[in-house]
């Protein structure tokens, strides 16, 4: 039995050829699991060695302890990794996830901008490329 027994044949008339999307769409998947990855990092540091970001966490836009900003990043690296994997997978669920996700994480770094800017913008521009990617023909992972 083939490996490809649960997908329709070349010759049966519901294939479709994938397009170039899916490998814009994967990179999407490997972007949010890379992102995700990230703010478990940036959490790990905000938690653990505070006094490594430029500004003391009082002059933030939004006036919240490290240890609280650092809570927020590893919960919001978890949600953001499993969407990912879901993207991967081509589930619905996880694009629509990865989208709000993708756009929660953009807003976040422009508040935690101020604190370490190259990586915020690094993150806001990720953000951007998963969003596009996602919502302009997501669908299309689900067909290869």
């Amino acid at each position: 039995m083939s490996q490809y027994a649960d997908r329709p044949s070349d010759t049966s008339p519901n294939y479709r050829e994938p397009s170039a999307w899916v490998g814009w769409i994967t990179f999407a998947g490997m972007i949010l699991v890379m992102v995700g990855i990230f703010h478990i990092i940036q959490g790990f540091v905000a938690l653990f060695k505070d006094n490594y970001y430029y500004v003391p966490d009082s002059n933030l836009v939004v006036s919240v302890s490290y240890t609280g900003w650092g809570w927020v990043h590893i919960i919001g690296g978890i949600i953001v990794l499993l969407a990912g994997f879901g993207v991967l997978a081509g589930r619905m669920w996880a694009r629509v996830i990865g989208t709000l996700v993708a756009l929660a994480s953009a807003i976040v770094n422009v508040a935690f901008i101020d604190a370490y800017p190259v990586w915020s913008i690094m993150m806001i521009a990720l953000d951007v490329v998963i969003i596009m990617a996602l919502t302009v023909h997501g669908s299309e992972i689900k067909n290869v």
